[in-house]
């Protein structure tokens, strides 16, 4: 009878018994948030939250572009390798910076391809007034799927 009586709350109500559940991960050598998590795993599939050009002590990494988006760069590095994953993993990403300009010189380009290589992930680029604080210049967040 039991059996019975979850199998019609399941079909009833949409529910499924095995649902997924939702991993709230902060990794170590990134900085210690208070109001979110640096990663949410649901299953397979990682959402990483944007990532700014701090170190995890919190001061910024330069004032730069490039220095800024190195660090990005390697933060995101850190909350991919704490879930046995790498770039090759990253399936999108959305970059938010206060220049295009800076973003495309060709130093930032270099760091870039250091990181990615021809590991492409679908790619937003929107340039903003201002991120959480006036010194970050670039915030990049990140889905990937593991295998």
């Amino acid at each position: 009878m039991r059996h019975v009586a979850v199998t019609l709350f399941v079909v009833v109500l949409g529910v499924s018994p095995a649902a997924q559940t939702l991993e709230r991960i902060n990794p170590a050598g990134l900085g210690k948030p208070t109001t979110y998590s640096h990663i949410v795993k649901a299953g397979k599939t990682l959402y990483i939250a944007g990532q700014v050009g701090a170190k995890p002590d919190g001061t910024i990494a330069g004032d730069t572009m490039a220095a800024q988006l190195e660090q990005v760069l390697a933060n995101l590095q850190t909350a991919l390798k704490s879930q046995g994953a790498d770039f090759s993993h990253v399936a999108k990403i959305t970059i938010f910076v206060t220049s295009i300009a800076e973003f495309r010189e060709p130093e930032a380009t270099k760091i870039r391809a250091k990181y990615f290589g021809a590991n492409h992930p679908a790619s937003t680029l929107v340039q903003i007034s201002q991120l959480a604080s006036p010194a970050y210049k670039v915030e990049i967040e990140a889905v990937a799927v593991l295998p």
